[in-house]
C-alpha cells in the first residue's frame, strides 16, 4: 500500500460512520484535542486561527452596528444568579460552582458563568440612570462553562468560547428591533462568511431561552441531515430589568424599567463548518475564514531543480503574500502526493503546485479543494486568478450547501408522514428538515418530540402564510408551517 493510500484510508467515510468521521477529521487536522478535564477540549493553533478569523469578521459586523466590547467577571455570586428564578431553573443542572478560595471556604458560592445576564444586569443597574444613557450596546468575547452530560468536540463541551451581546433600550419596540437586527447580523455572517445556509425564525415558548420574552434562532442543516442551532437572539423584555432594578428616568420624568436583549454564537460554529462542508477526504474550509487560503507545494527531485523552484516560489510569495493567507510547504520528509492529501484533509481552499516544468513555462498549477478542478495559470495572471478562484469557491460552497438543504427539506401534511420522514427506514440516510403545520399547543409539541425525537427548530420569519391544521391534533395551525428536525 502506498503512503498516499494509507493516509486517506485513516479517515472513515462519512456515509459509513458520520460521528466517527467528524471526530477523526478534527483530531487528524489538528483542530482540537481532548483535555484532561472531562468534556473540555484544547483548541489547537489551526482550529484557533479559524476561530480568530471568524471572530475578526463577526466583531467588525458588531462594531458597524454601533456595539462596543467590554469584559465582565467569570465568577458570579450565587445570590445574583438566584434572583431570576426562571433563568436559574433553566441553567441549574449545568452550573459549576466554586466553594473554596485558597484554604478558605467561601461564605457564598460563586458560579462559573454559564451565561452573563445576572452579573451584567447588576452592573447595568449601577450605570443607567436616564434615558440619555440609552441605548447601551455592549458585547463581550469570553469563555463559559456548562456541565454537560454528553459532550462532543466543538458542538457541545463543558467549557467553550463565545460572544454574548447584552443591550439595554428605552422602549419595547427598540429592544425588538435590536433582537431582529442581531439575528440578521448572524444570518449574514454565517451565510456570507462561513458559506452555511440557515433558516431564521422564532423559537416556540417551550424552546425559548429561560428568562426571555422571545427567542429567535438561525438553524443550519448538517451533512447528516440533523439541525444545529447556530446562533440565538433574545428579547429579554423587562424580566431582568425588574429583577436587577435597571431603571431610568424617561423623557416624561417618570421612572421606568428598561428593555433588554442578549444574543450569542459560539465555537460550535466551527463544528458547523466541518459538518456542512467536509467530505470523505476531510475538511473543506470557506476561503473567507480559512486559516490558510493558499498552500504552495514545491516539487523537485534534484538540488539544481530545487534552487530554481525556490526562486520561483519567492516571486510567488512577493506577489501573493500580502493579499492571501499563504503557506509554502518545504517539508522534505514527505512526498508531494502525501502533501496533496494532507492539505486536502486540512481543507485549504486552493493548492498551488510548482515544479521544474512550471518554472520553465513560467506558470503554476492551481487546484481547488472544493471540486479538485485543476488549471494552469501564467505567472503574470496568478494574483488575479487566485482572488477570482477564492471568491468562486466561497460562492460555490454556499450554493452546494443550499442545494443540499433544499434536497433534504420536505413537507408533511399528516403525523404519519412526519413520523415516516423522521424515523422510517426509507429515509434513514436522507433525513433532514420537515415543514408541517402545528397548532401552537405545547402538549402537541412535547408529544411529537417524545415519539419522533424531532423538535420544532423555529417558526421561519420569511415563510409565507399558509393555513392548515395541526398534524397531530387536527386543530387550526398558527398560519404557517414550522420547521421540525432532529438536532445536535
Amino acid at each position: 500500500m502506498s503512503e498516499q493510500e494509507s493516509f486517506v484510508e485513516e479517515l472513515v467515510n462519512k456515509s459509513e460512520d458520520y460521528s466517527r468521521w467528524y471526530t477523526q477529521v478534527i483530531l487528524k487536522a489538528q483542530m482540537a484535542d481532548y483535555a484532561p478535564v472531562r468534556g473540555c477540549m484544547v483548541i489547537r493553533p489551526y482550529g484557533y486561527t479559524l476561530w480568530e478569523n471568524m471572530q475578526r469578521l463577526l466583531d467588525a459586523r458588531f462594531k458597524a452596528t454601533g456595539h462596543q466590547n467590554a469584559y465582565f467577571p467569570l465568577l458570579i455570586p450565587e445570590s445574583y444568579l438566584a434572583r431570576e428564578a426562571e433563568h436559574v431553573e433553566g441553567f441549574a443542572p449545568e452550573v459549576a460552582w466554586v466553594t473554596q478560595g485558597g484554604s478558605e471556604e467561601l461564605e457564598e458560592r460563586l458560579a462559573i458563568r454559564p451565561t452573563s445576564e445576572a452579573i451584567i444586569g447588576m452592573m447595568y443597574s449601577k450605570w443607567i440612570h436616564s434615558w440619555r444613557d440609552l441605548p447601551v450596546l455592549i458585547n463581550q468575547w469570553c469563555n463559559v462553562m456548562r456541565w454537560e452530560k454528553v459532550t462532543r468536540l466543538f458542538l457541545r463541551t463543558t467549557e467553550f468560547l463565545w460572544q454574548e451581546g447584552h443591550t439595554v433600550h428605552r422602549t419595547e419596540e427598540e429592544a425588538q428591533e435590536e433582537t431582529l437586527r442581531m439575528l440578521g447580523v448572524y444570518r449574514a455572517f454565517v451565510e456570507e462568511d462561513l458559506a452555511v445556509p440557515v433558516i431564521y425564525g422564532q423559537k416556540t415558548e417551550s424552546e425559548k431561552f429561560k428568562g426571555a420574552a422571545k427567542t429567535y434562532s438561525i438553524e443550519a442543516m448538517m451533512g447528516d441531515g440533523k439541525a444545529l442551532q447556530a446562533g440565538t437572539s433574545h428579547n429579554l423584555g423587562q424580566n431582568f430589568a425588574k429583577v436587577f432594578d435597571i431603571t431610568f428616568q424617561d423623557m416624561d420624568g417618570q421612572r421606568k424599567h428598561a428593555w433588554q436583549t442578549s444574543w450569542g454564537v459560539s465555537t460550535r460554529l466551527i463544528g458547523a463548518i466541518i459538518m456542512v462542508h467536509g467530505d470523505d477526504a476531510g475538511l473543506i474550509m470557506p476561503p473567507r475564514v480559512a486559516p490558510i487560503q493558499v498552500v504552495v507545494v514545491p516539487i523537485w527531485r534534484k538540488e539544481p531543480e530545487r534552487e530554481a523552484v525556490e526562486q520561483f516560489v519567492a516571486k510567488l510569495q512577493s506577489v501573493l503574500g500580502s493579499t492571501v493567507r499563504m503557506k509554502v510547504d518545504w517539508d522534505d520528509e514527505h512526498t508531494p502526493g502525501w502533501k496533496f492529501n494532507e492539505w486536502e484533509m486540512r481543507g485549504v481552499p486552493l493548492r498551488l503546485e510548482v515544479g521544474p516544468r512550471d518554472v520553465k513555462n513560467n506558470q503554476v498549477v492551481l487546484v481547488r479543494r472544493d471540486n479538485r478542478a485543476k488549471e494552469f495559470v501564467p505567472f503574470d495572471a496568478v494574483e488575479t486568478r487566485v482572488q477570482q478562484l477564492l471568491a468562486e469557491i466561497q460562492q460555490s460552497m454556499l450554493q452546494k450547501a443550499q442545494q443540499f438543504m433544499a434536497s433534504r427539506t420536505r413537507t408533511a401534511d399528516s403525523y404519519e408522514q412526519l413520523k415516516e420522514l423522521m424515523t422510517g427506514d426509507a429515509y434513514a440516510h436522507e433525513r433532514g428538515f420537515v415543514l408541517a403545520h402545528w397548532c401552537g399547543d405545547a402538549d402537541c409539541e412535547a408529544r411529537i418530540k417524545e415519539e419522533t425525537t424531532a423538535t420544532i427548530r423555529n417558526i421561519p420569519l420569511d415563510a409565507e402564510s399558509h393555513e392548515g391544521n395541526c398534524i397531530l391534533c387536527g386543530k387550526a395551525g398558527i398560519g404557517k408551517r414550522v420547521v421540525f428536525g432532529r438536532s445536535y
